[in-house]
C-alpha cells in the first residue's frame, strides 16, 4: 500500500499543501490514533506544523468559518450557558447566542464528543466556529479568570424550571452522584417532562440503541423524534427516571412500573405513568402523562355529535344498566369514561371504580387498584364493591367471563355499571361479550349504550387549506348523494409556526349505539357483528366511518386523517 493510499482526510489536505510533509503525516496519523488523541491535537502538541496553518486547512477541509479572535469582544461572550468545568475540559468557549443555536469557539472540529457534551449539557444546538488553538486557549482562560460563576442554563426555558420539582420525597432510594444526580441529566430530563407537558404530548419514549440513544413524544397520537442526546449518558437517563418514579435502580432485568408526580407551579401538578422494558442496549422507558384537566374539560368539548352527546348523557341518568366504552388504546376510553364519572359525581352518590392501574385521581370517587399478584382482580374488586352499598361502578376493562358475568349481574340488580373493552366497533363488542359466555339475554337486557371511540387530529385553524376534490373520489371515499347537496368545504393541513404539520390537538370520532328493542332481539336471536351493524345502521346509529366523514365535511379534520384512524371500506 503507497502513500497515496495510507492517507485521507485532513491529513491528505495538510500534506497536498505542504503544511507538512507525507511521511510526517503518515508517521503523525498512526502515532495519533495509538495514543487515542485526534490529528490535530498531536500536531499541535508536537510543534510539527504552525497551529494557524493547521487552522486555515481544517476549515477548508471540514468547510467551518474561522475566526480570527483577536478581534473578538470578550465581553460578547454569553455567561450562565455552560459550566466552567466543561469549558475547561473540552476547550469550547460560547461566542453568541442566537435563538435555539450556539455559536461556539473550537480548535479541534474533529472532537465530536466534546461538541455532543456542550449540545447534551446546554439543551441548544451548536454550530461550531474555528479558532487557532493558542488563541482560543487564552481567551478560555481569560473567560475563566474573569468570572466566578457556576451557573448552569439550558436555554430561553431555564426560569421555568423554578418551579418544577418531584413532589414526594426521592431519597429513599441508594443511589450514586453519578448515575441520577448529574446536573446536565437532572436538567435534560426536567427540560424533556416540561417540553412534552408545553407541546401536549400524550407519552414519551426513551429509547437506547447500539449507537445512539432517542427520545420521542407522541404528540396528537403520532411520534416524533425530538431530540438524541449522547449515548454516553443512556445509564443515567434511566437511573434518574427510576429515581423520580421510586423504582428500583438496581434491577434492569425485569419490567418495572411506577409514577411520577411533578409540580409545574403551585396549584398544578401533573402525574406520569412509567413503565420500563429491558432491551438489547438498555431500558427503554415509556412515560405517560396524565393531566387531571382533561377528565374535566366536560362533554361538550370531546366532540361528539349532538345526537350522540343526548344519547351519552340518557344512559348516564338511568338508575341501572351498563354503558360500555370500546376501541384501541389510546383512543380516548378513560377521558369519555371519567368525564361520565364526573357528570354522576354528587354527594348523594357512592361511586367506586377498579382500574388497571388509577391514572387520574378524582375527588370524590372511590378508585381501587387491582393487583393480580395479591389476589386483587377486576372480579375480586367488583365483589367488594357490591358490598359496599354502590350505586355506580366502573370497571376498568372487561377481560373475562368471571369479571363479565359479575359486571352484567351488578347492572340488572339496580346498579349503573361503566367499563371498557378492546373491540374495533360497538357490534363487535356485543359478540366479544357473547364468544367470552355471557348468554346473549343477559346481554341484551343489561346494555344500554355502547360507545366506539377512535381520537383523530384536528385541522390547524390558522393554516389548513381548501382542496377541490372530485365527486367520484367523494361517494368512493363513503359520502353519500345526500351529502354532496349541500355545500361544504375539504380541507388539508399545511403546516405553520403553532402546529404540528397542520394539526393541533385531536377530537373523538364516536359510534354511538343505544340497544334498542329491534338490536335485542337480533342479539338474543343469536345474530352476528355484521347483523347487528345493519339494525344499527337501520336504527339511524353512526358508525365511525360516518362520523369521521362528518368531521370531514365540519372543516374539523382533513380526509386524509379520517382514512388513517377509520376504513373507507
Amino acid at each position: 500500500m503507497n502513500n497515496e493510499t495510507r492517507l485521507s482526510g485532513l491529513a491528505r489536505r495538510l500534506a497536498d499543501d505542504g503544511i507538512i510533509s507525507e511521511e510526517i503525516a503518515i508517521e503523525a496519523s498512526k502515532s495519533a490514533t495509538s495514543q487515542g488523541v485526534s490529528l490535530i491535537s498531536y500536531l499541535c502538541q508536537n510543534k510539527l506544523a504552525k497551529s494557524n496553518d493547521i487552522t486555515v486547512a481544517a476549515g477548508e477541509e471540514f468547510g467551518l468559518p474561522i475566526m480570527d479572535f483577536s478581534a473578538y469582544n470578550p465581553e460578547h461572550i454569553p455567561k450562565d450557558i455552560i459550566k466552567p468545568e466543561l469549558i475547561q475540559k473540552n476547550l469550547i468557549l460560547p461566542l453568541m447566542k442566537r435563538g435555539k443555536t450556539l455559536f461556539v469557539g473550537v480548535s479541534d472540529p474533529t472532537n465530536i464528543h466534546s461538541i455532543d457534551e456542550i449540545k447534551f449539557s446546554s439543551g441548544l444546538n451548536i454550530d461550531p466556529i474555528l479558532v487557532e488553538p493558542e488563541s482560543l486557549k487564552k481567551a478560555i482562560e481569560n473567560f475563566l479568570n474573569a468570572t466566578d460563576t457556576t451557573s448552569f442554563s439550558i436555554g430561553d426555558d431555564d426560569e421555568e424550571f423554578g418551579d418544577l420539582e418531584i413532589a414526594e420525597d426521592e431519597e429513599e432510594q441508594d443511589v450514586t452522584q453519578s448515575e441520577a444526580d448529574d446536573a446536565p441529566v437532572v436538567k435534560y430530563i426536567n427540560k424533556m417532562l416540561l417540553t412534552a407537558i408545553k407541546t401536549g404530548a400524550s407519552d414519551l419514549h426513551f429509547e437506547p440503541y447500539e449507537k445512539r440513544y432517542r427520545v420521542r413524544f407522541r404528540t396528537d397520537g403520532v411520534l416524533h423524534e425530538v431530540s438524541s442526546p449522547p449515548n454516553q449518558i443512556a445509564a443515567k437517563i434511566s437511573a434518574r427516571l427510576k429515581v423520580m418514579s421510586k423504582m428500583d435502580i438496581a434491577e434492569r432485568r425485569v419490567p418495572q412500573d411506577g409514577r411520577i408526580k411533578l409540580k409545574i407551579s403551585k396549584t398544578k401538578s401533573i402525574d406520569f405513568r412509567v413503565n420500563t422494558l429491558p432491551c438489547l442496549f438498555g431500558e427503554k422507558l415509556v412515560l405517560r402523562i396524565l393531566d387531571a384537566s382533561s377528565a374535566q374539560m366536560g362533554i361538550d368539548a370531546l366532540g361528539y355529535e349532538e345526537e350522540q352527546k343526548d344519547m351519552y348523557m340518557s344512559a348516564l341518568e338511568q338508575p341501572q344498566g351498563m354503558i360500555l366504552v370500546t376501541g384501541p388504546t389510546g383512543s380516548g376510553k378513560t377521558v369519555s369514561l371519567y368525564t361520565g364519572l364526573n357528570i354522576l359525581n354528587t354527594p348523594e352518590r357512592n361511586i367506586s371504580t377498579a382500574e388497571d392501574p388509577v391514572e387520574i385521581n378524582l375527588e370524590g370517587i372511590n378508585q381501587c387498584n387491582v393487583n393480580n399478584k395479591v389476589g386483587l382482580t377486576f372480579a375480586e374488586a367488583l365483589r367488594s364493591f357490591l358490598r359496599q352499598d354502590p350505586d355506580i361502578i366502573m370497571v376498568g376493562e372487561i377481560r373475562d367471563l368471571e369479571t363479565a358475568e359479575i359486571s352484567i349481574k351488578a347492572a340488572q340488580t339496580g346498579h349503573m355499571v361503566m367499563s371498557t373493552l378492546h373491540t374495533n366497533s360497538a357490534p363487535e363488542t356485543l359478540t366479544r361479550m357473547i364468544n367470552m359466555g355471557v348468554p346473549a339475554f343477559n346481554l341484551a337486557t343489561s346494555v344500554n349504550l355502547i360507545i366506539a371511540q377512535r381520537l383523530g387530529r384536528r385541522l390547524c385553524s390558522n393554516c389548513k387549506a381548501i382542496i377541490e376534490v372530485p365527486k367520484e373520489t367523494l361517494l368512493a371515499e363513503g359520502f353519500t348523494e345526500n351529502d354532496l347537496s349541500q355545500p361544504f368545504d375539504i380541507y388539508r393541513p399545511v403546516g405553520c409556526d403553532s402546529c404540528n404539520k397542520g394539526y393541533k390537538g385531536r377530537v373523538g370520532i364516536y359510534e354511538v349505539v343505544k340497544i334498542t328493542s329491534p338490536i335485542s332481539k337480533i342479539i338474543m336471536e343469536g345474530g352476528n357483528s355484521i347483523e347487528i351493524a345493519e339494525a344499527c345502521k337501520r336504527e339511524g346509529f353512526d358508525d365511525l366511518r360516518r362520523s369521521s366523514l362528518k368531521k370531514v365535511m365540519q372543516g374539523v379534520t382533513s380526509l386524509e386523517e379520517a382514512n388513517r384512524v377509520t376504513s373507507s371500506h
